[in-house]
């Protein structure tokens, strides 16, 4: 496309971001509302599929009622000369594989840290319903002030949609990351994008993939029958928690991973390293002021009218006795 492409008479097409399997990403400009946005328009040879594009526009529905700061929010869907696209919001940052790709490996706080955020983003399509089924970190950006935000919902499935019994014999997906199930063909679910995710983690610390190949059919037999390597054997100071966490999310059974993004939030919080307390050194810090002695200090007015009401009390008591006395019926007379 064009910078001068206008579609649906409102996004102004400025230049091209990134492809993938699927679509070209472009930045574009909203008129109606002037401001920049990103704009995903559906390869043409996807266009052609109907069942394909009636999906798409259903999950495209579902993906544009999700609201959460670690969503890329979708704001249209529209149909201009045969082109399908999605508009949404335009993030200024890198995605992860970028990151990795300069920096090999994060430290074990960073990838906690991006992971956490993650997951409280696709646990909140989780609760919504929706399952991501394509979850990589090409569709994770991070923007320049370290904000996570998921993006790419477009092979996303309804979890009311799913058959139990269904059976794809295309899968969708990168085969680089998609769990066992997807790998055999059998529905997915929450704890699918869990797997994805253990995926993602462990090319955070480790600086590599636990599987690789460049043949599709050996990449979804590693993921169906291999263990993943361990972790600690590749980055040994990775604490025995987060290994445990890897080999839980990166199970090949989905019963035996966290049920869903929300689950794995969940024990992300009890293992995340806390932030270190910072030590001051003694020599900085001021020591406090010594307290004043302690004065003697007499308030002779209050001993004066004190001594007076002991004084005044004290010369009323032979007076009762007086009085008392002069009467017959006082216990005191003798």
């Amino acid at each position: 496309m064009t910078t001068d492409t206008m579609l649906g008479n409102r996004y102004e097409i400025r230049h091209r971001l990134g492809s993938g399997g699927m679509a070209h990403v472009y930045q574009a400009y909203d008129l109606n509302l002037q401001r920049e946005v990103a704009v995903k328009i559906l390869r043409e040879r996807l266009v052609a599929d109907d069942a394909f594009t009636a999906r798409f526009l259903r999950e495209a529905r579902a993906a544009a009622n999700l609201a959460h700061p670690n969503l890329v929010t979708v704001h249209d869907f529209g149909q201009d000369r045969g082109r399908y696209f999605l508009v949404m919001e335009a993030v200024h940052g890198s995605d992860l594989k970028t990151l990795l790709l300069r920096e090999g490996s994060l430290s074990v706080e960073r990838s906690l840290a991006i992971m956490r955020q993650v997951a409280a983003g696709i646990g909140y399509a989780h609760r919504a319903g929706l399952i991501h089924c394509d979850l990589k970190p090409h569709n994770i950006l991070i923007t320049e002030d370290q904000r996570v935000k998921v993006t790419d919902f477009g092979i996303s499935r309804m979890i009311a949609s799913i058959h139990p019994e269904e059976h794809a014999d295309v899968v969708w997906g990168s085969p680089l990351y998609f769990s066992p199930e997807q790998a055999r063909g059998a529905p997915p679910s929450p704890a699918s994008d869990v797997y994805s995710l253990g995926v993602i983690l462990f090319e955070m610390l480790a600086g590599q993939l636990p599987f690789q190949s460049t043949d599709a059919e050996e990449l979804a037999h590693l993921h169906l029958n291999a263990p993943a390597p361990d972790i600690r054997s590749l980055r040994p100071e990775v604490p025995a928690s987060v290994a445990f966490l890897l080999e839980t999310m990166l199970a090949k059974e989905p019963a035996r991973r966290y049920r869903n993004a929300d689950q794995l939030g969940q024990i992300l919080e009890t293992i995340a390293p806390k932030p270190p307390v910072t030590e001051v050194s003694p020599a900085l810090v001021e020591p406090l002021p010594a307290p004043p002695p302690a004065s003697l200090h007499l308030d002779w007015t209050g001993i004066f009218l004190g001594l007076l009401a002991f004084i005044a009390v004290g010369g009323l008591i032979p007076l009762w006795l007086w009085v008392c006395l002069l009467y017959p019926s006082c216990p005191l007379s003798p």
